[in-house]
């Protein structure tokens, strides 16, 4: 298949983002008004404007939605909060069904409030994250666990967005994430993708996505040095794939490892590139597409992304271009 026809069978496909739904705050201040406060003292940040947006699983979902995949669902617990609120909204502004999702007043919703400088656009200033801390209550963790068992045939791919770096307080717990490695057993011809950023190691027989730092820091909790064959064999996954940024893609599969470049464009924003690379990558392998096909129109998934600010996403029509860029630039590709 080319890539035109792989990109034009995701219109027939659906998607479960399973794990960490976060909101992204994206407030806009302007410094000329940043004067101390008359009760404390302490110089204030006057937002004069923000966007809220869906993150973490979010930012998959975003994507999804962006390539035209039919139907693209979240499964995650979030806050009976105003933040909580925001979030529906956003993703009901997006066409991403919530249906799935736990609203919940014992936990708050995740949030991330990005600090942008009015005059130069940079976020400049520490960031104000709403974070949970204490392990999800059991009730909760056993009703992602019925909801996920009752939902999985539904979808054509399922992503885990396991992004928590903390020890507990994450919606991927260790009861669901053996849920998850049931379903990858039971059903080996489902393309389950899995991004963790602090567990990769303890997942099996998924794809699983770390970036390079996120699989240096697993190899060396398992082993003590830097093996990524050791960490591909340990987790008998389908394919051990690892972004690294400018320099492509690493995978180590059945058939051997091998690398796929990255398109050379000029990067405005990476955030969110490992999302959009995994959405890309992961709906192309269950459109039917090889391997090395899937990560190459993910990676020009995610090249067209790091060239619009903040989370960006992108279009099919936006992909092709860009592979008929790198096609011009350094000849037939072959796909």
């Amino acid at each position: 298949m080319t890539l035109a026809e792989v990109l034009a069978r995701f219109g027939d496909k659906s998607a479960l983002i399973v794990g960490d739904l976060c909101l992204d705050l994206w407030c806009t201040y302007d410094p000329e008004l940043s004067e101390p406060s008359r009760e404390t003292g302490i110089p204030r940040l006057a937002v004069t404007h923000y966007q809220a947006t869906p993150g973490a699983a979010g930012t998959i979902a975003n994507n999804l939605v962006a390539l035209g995949v039919r139907r693209v669902a979240l499964l995650s617990v979030i806050g009976d909060d105003g933040h909580g609120y925001e979030l529906t909204c956003a993703l009901a502004a997006r066409r991403i069904q919530a249906g799935l999702l736990l609203q919940s007043p014992v936990v708050q919703t995740f949030t991330y409030t990005k600090l942008l400088n009015q005059r130069t656009g940079r976020e400049d200033q520490p960031r104000l994250d709403f974070v949970n801390t204490q392990a999800l209550p059991s009730h909760l963790e056993a009703e992602l666990e019925k909801r996920l068992l009752e939902s999985a045939a539904e979808f054509d791919v399922i992503f885990v967005s396991d992004q928590s770096e903390l020890n507990q307080g994450g919606v991927v717990t260790p009861g669901l994430r053996e849920r998850i490695i049931a379903l990858a057993r039971s059903e080996p011809a489902k393309v389950i993708w899995v991004d963790s950023r602090k567990r990769p190691e303890l997942f099996r027989q998924v794809y699983l996505k770390p970036n390079q730092q996120e699989a240096d820091e697993a190899c060396q909790r398992c082993f003590g040095r830097v093996d990524y064959r050791a960490l591909y064999e340990r987790t008998e996954a389908r394919a051990l794939v690892i972004t690294q940024g400018a320099a492509g893609v690493l995978a180590l599969s059945s058939d051997g490892p091998f690398q796929v470049p990255a398109p050379k464009v000029q990067a405005v924003d990476i955030c969110g590139a490992g999302d959009s690379f995994s959405a890309g990558a992961a709906m192309a392998l269950a459109c039917g597409a090889p391997l090395e096909q899937a990560l190459e129109l993910g990676t020009l998934v995610a090249g067209v992304t790091i060239q619009k600010p903040g989370t960006g996403t992108a279009s099919p029509e936006e992909v092709l271009a860009l592979a008929q860029q790198m096609k011009d630039h350094h000849g037939d590709s072959g796909h």
